[in-house]
């Protein structure tokens, strides 16, 4: 038995090393088709010069370098961090159904930003951050608070439950403040969710942040296989659960309160990676962790490209892209793994 298993996580291993290293490959290529693609279509092979040796009296160089290469670095962090997120959550709570979008951590964010738009009328990087970071405490701290009043204690589905009432909840109060004090416009953006139109200023802000938290995450991934067994057996192996719990809520709050301060509610992300992950290399967190930020960043990029293509030459929302993927996937795991999870 014990042989067996270490070929099989041997393999895990040899297939979570062709992942990153060929999803990396995939994961470049992509973003140097969604800087080559756009209103101005420009060849890679300029794309590669103005990377390599920029040229500010070109337009096409100005485009690439102010435009699409700061929009092609946020897909691929905030893919990777709702990704990554969408896993810790997963792993802590041995809730198959768990992601930032479906627990309130995004509509958290998302109400905090329109309260600081309407009241304090913040507009900074920083500012919106700051406030994306207390929402999605807020969001995780009510989804987890009323879904422990249940009879029978947290179950996946009454979370999963207690997260979307809380989601329509907060999202509805924040309609309700962008109307009254006239910042729907503001707050639209990140309803809609997209990476168009992001500066290297938004980058630059986030961009220790997303690193913070990915390093944590990769950090404590052994332990969090070790609590995806369950507290007790995690605690008699000896592992401090309170402070791996603790690391975990933070690691969730830092990337996706940044990926929500520049680029809005994009949902589902942080729900089908994992689990394709899962399925690929195993229940090895130390593995799942570093795969899914790769294969994160994968889907977002790409789903910016095609969001591009839906209606030219408009933009559909990225947010709704990633939905027409992640909806029917819910709606699977929610039927497959329902009956045993109430």
């Amino acid at each position: 038995m014990a042989l067996l298993q270490f070929k099989a996580s041997a393999r895990n291993k040899v297939i979570a090393m062709i992942i990153i290293i060929f999803g990396t490959a995939l994961l470049v290529l992509s973003m140097a088709i969604s800087i080559a693609f756009g209103a101005a279509n420009i060849d890679v092979g300029t794309v590669w010069q103005s990377i390599v040796s920029f040229d500010p009296a070109r337009t096409e160089h100005q485009i690439i370098q102010r435009l699409r290469l700061p929009r092609a670095l946020a897909a691929a962090f905030v893919g990777a961090a709702l990704a990554v997120s969408g896993a810790i959550m997963q792993g802590m709570t041995r809730n198959p159904l768990a992601s930032p979008s479906i627990m309130g951590v995004t509509a958290g964010s998302t109400f905090m930003i329109a309260v600081a738009l309407a009241f304090a009328s913040v507009s900074s990087s920083i500012g919106l951050m700051a406030a994306a970071f207390i929402g999605a405490g807020l969001g995780a701290g009510l989804v987890f608070g009323i879904g422990s009043l249940s009879k029978n204690g947290l179950t996946p589905v009454k979370l999963a439950l207690a997260g979307s009432a809380i989601t329509a909840l907060l999202s509805s109060i924040s309609s309700a403040i962008a109307i009254h004090f006239d910042v729907a416009k503001d707050l639209s953006f990140w309803y809609a969710g997209g990476v168009a139109g992001l500066q290297w200023e938004n980058i630059i802000t986030a961009l220790p942040v997303f690193v913070i938290g990915l390093l944590i995450a990769v950090m404590i991934s052994g332990s969090i296989t070790v609590m995806s067994l369950g507290d007790e057996v995690a605690t008699g192996l000896g592992q401090r659960t309170g402070i791996v719990r603790a690391l975990g809520f933070v690691t969730v709050l830092l990337l996706t309160g940044a990926a929500v301060s520049i680029s809005g509610t994009i949902g589902f992300v942080g729900l089908v990676i994992p689990h394709i992950t899962r399925f690929l290399v195993g229940s090895d967190y130390r593995l799942i962790i570093p795969c899914s930020a790769v294969l994160g960043g994968v889907l977002l990029v790409l789903a910016d490209v095609g969001a591009r293509l839906i209606n030219p030459p408009f933009e559909t929302p990225v947010g709704a892209v990633t939905a027409l993927i992640g909806v029917p996937f819910f709606l699977y795991l929610a039927r497959r793994e329902g009956r045993g999870m109430l």
